[in-house]
């Protein structure tokens, strides 16, 4: 009995914390925000709750009643579920940043004097009923407890990043915000300016206050002459608290759309929110915006806003893309009278680098270097990035999450010129409030005039509202199949793949709705 209860013991601990490491990298991926994390675990985390559960239960049945055969069957169950959680590649894996470390500290301490609690006073049913409903919910106790000392710390590293920023008062800072386009825009303004200045840009998704200190604390030298900042907007106020640390000098607005609306409420919200950009440039601060965003260009009409613009479609702007051709080895275009030519597909690209050569212009970067520049430019992964394996394209915009963008990389599938047969891959929009399913079913139509010979909706999120509007764009159902995640989506699609099929991964869900 003493081995099988040392084992036991051992297994309960492992199984512990694969679920708790669990917990806390969703946790970070909403943001440390404790209303995203609600929402994630009222929509999609009941397994991980049933599964902290089981671990209550276990150490309570554990120290109460010590039954060999209890334990061999409930430890066999959580060793799976263990074995099963540190194998699983997760898309945004956790980040073992010092908050996160002393969160995992702090979860440990509630988890175990949760478990004593439940010990003490199991024969209340009641009181260990109330633990065990509550028990998702300890990630957000162990934050609440550390929440005094990481404000103390987080002040600390902002004044830092501040005292950084102000002893280099001949940096020039340059942000980029929008609902979609900001992170492609960003890698491509930094390649165009590298050609005649030493640039530093925040790297990945480090669009939040804290990334943004982050980057300066570990990245920003005095040699750095431009730092392109990309700034991430989950509530109104986010864009003007970076901008409070940075004060940038020039500003871009990629676009306004309809994301994140359950925090927004609005895209009036998101358009006040993204605007704070431009609200935050210096008398004589250079801001554009893109006015192809229908959103975006009627804010700026209705508020009399001053900016330079850019677009493809409208012809107001004073910068446009125009000539635009597609090859089989470049895509060609022109804007502001000069040529170029990159290897990057769709429209949704060339608009990123109109904005890019734009503040290139501004910045006296030449001409020639500006070809240069965007003709050695390369994709950004997941966003309508391509790759060839086996003869077999892959069209991956795994990162878009909006309308827009969808329609773009749905128009570059449609133009494809090849002989095999081509699939989208998608399980919708999410974040969009009231408006997800008539987006998501918008969205279905789209993919029907796409002539996709296969289509797989991944998860059950927007399974509906997708079908629904297949349904109504003619599409033949037969050719649809639904699926609950990507790996099933995978076991479906890989038997009908053969070389010349061209596959698009459009609007891939994060882990926290897988």
């Amino acid at each position: 009995m003493m081995v099988a209860t040392h084992t036991f013991s051992v297994v309960w601990l492992l199984f512990l914390f694969a679920t708790m490491r669990y917990s806390v990298q969703m946790f970070q991926q909403n943001s440390y925000r404790v209303e995203r994390y609600n929402r994630w675990l009222r929509s999609s985390g009941e397994w991980h709750s049933r599964a902290n559960m089981l671990s209550v239960i276990g150490a309570a049945a554990l120290t109460m009643v010590p039954h060999w055969g209890m334990m061999l069957g409930l430890g066999a169950w959580m060793l799976i579920i263990a074995i099963a959680e540190f194998s699983i590649r997760y898309k945004i894996p956790i980040a073992y940043t010092m908050r996160v470390k002393r969160l995992m500290a702090t979860r440990y301490i509630v988890t175990f004097a949760i478990v004593a609690l439940v010990h003490i006073y199991a024969p209340q049913y009641t009181l260990m009923a109330m633990m065990l409903l509550c028990v998702g919910y300890w990630t957000i106790l162990a934050n609440l407890i550390n929440k005094p000392m990481e404000a103390a710390i987080t002040r600390w590293y902002y004044n830092d990043a501040k005292r950084i920023l102000r002893s280099m008062p001949h940096l020039t800072i340059i942000g980029i915000t929008g609902s979609f386009g900001k992170t492609s825009t960003k890698h491509f303004l930094h390649r165009v300016l590298s050609e005649r200045y030493n640039v530093l840009m925040t790297p990945g998704n480090f669009n939040t206050t804290l990334g943004v200190v982050r980057t300066v604390r570990e990245h920003l030298k005095p040699h750095h002459e431009v730092f392109i900042v990309e700034m991430g907007a989950k509530q109104r106020g986010d864009i003007k608290e970076i901008c409070d640390l940075v004060c940038p000098h020039m500003g871009i607005v990629t676009s306004v759309g309809e994301m994140h609306l359950e925090t927004f409420g609005s895209v009036e919200n998101v358009a006040r929110t993204k605007f704070e950009l431009i609200d935050a440039l210096p008398a004589g601060g250079f801001g554009i915006v893109n006015i192809d965003s229908e959103a975006a260009f009627e804010y700026i009409k209705a508020n009399g806003i001053k900016v330079t613009t850019y677009a493809i479609d409208n012809c107001e702007a004073d910068y446009r893309a125009t000539d635009i051709a597609y090859s089989s080895q470049r895509t060609t275009f022109s804007v502001d009278s000069a040529d170029y030519a990159t290897h990057l597909l769709g429209r949704g690209n060339i608009l990123n680098i109109t904005a890019a050569l734009a503040v290139a212009e501004k910045m006296g970067v030449s001409v020639e270097a500006r070809r240069r520049g965007v003709k050695q430019l390369e994709q950004v992964e997941h966003r309508l990035s391509m790759r060839t394996s086996g003869g077999i394209t892959i069209l991956d915009d795994a990162y878009n999450s909006n309308p827009t963008g969808a329609r773009m990389a749905l128009e570059v599938l449609s133009g494809f010129e090849t002989a095999g047969a081509k699939y989208v891959v998608t399980p919708g929009f999410v974040e969009m409030g009231a408006k997800q399913y008539d987006n998501n079913r918008t969205f279905g139509t789209d993919i029907a005039a796409s002539k996709a010979d296969g289509v797989i909706v991944v998860n059950e999120v927007n399974r509906a509202a997708i079908t629904s509007g297949l349904e109504a764009g003619g599409y033949d159902m037969a050719r649809v199949s639904t699926v609950a995640s990507f790996k099933e989506a995978m076991a479906e699609l890989q038997p009908r793949l053969k070389a010349g099929d061209v596959v698009l991964y459009e609007n891939d869900l994060p882990d926290s709705f897988k």
